[in-house]
């Protein structure tokens, strides 16, 4: 949980403008930029989570992998899972999880530009619809919105 305090006199939409003193505003700019930095950490450390879990099941299930890779997929037991246990698989309707947000499109961005550049050299088009990349962004505001607490 990020705690931060009430801070309503850097914006003139929040307060009686004509009365902030310099003071005021640059203590209130301060503590602005500081519950930024907060809330940006907050997603880094997710980020690294996410990159640390990354295709772990390519790992802790490497006989069902290797077992549909041989098939050239046409078996997808393995397949069908990931896209259970992943949210980064979002450019297909049943990797989509219904919290879906902006990390996860972070992911799926580096997931396919790091996977094309290794093995082809090139990376292949990348399409989201403008409903999944809205609800993304919708649920990642709701996400931090539930992780901040505001105390007077």
């Amino acid at each position: 949980m990020i705690i931060i305090d009430k801070n309503p006199t850097a914006d003139t939409r929040t307060c009686d403008w004509s009365k902030v003193t310099k003071k005021q505003l640059l203590d209130s700019s301060i503590q602005h930029i500081e519950d930024v930095k907060t809330g940006l950490e907050l997603f880094s450390k997710i980020l690294v989570d996410i990159a640390t879990r990354h295709d772990y099941d390519k790992i802790t299930d490497i006989v069902q992998f290797h077992e549909d890779f041989k098939t050239g997929f046409k078996q997808t037991t393995w397949w069908d899972n990931h896209r259970k246990l992943s949210r980064h698989h979002i450019n297909m309707p049943d990797g989509v999880p219904e919290d879906v947000n902006l990390l996860d499109v972070l992911e799926h961005i580096v997931d396919c530009v790091m996977a094309g550049m290794a093995r082809s050299g090139q990376v292949y088009k990348l399409d989201l619809s403008d409903e999944l990349l809205q609800g993304a962004f919708q649920n990642t505001v709701e996400y931090l919105k539930s992780q901040v607490e505001v105390v007077d």
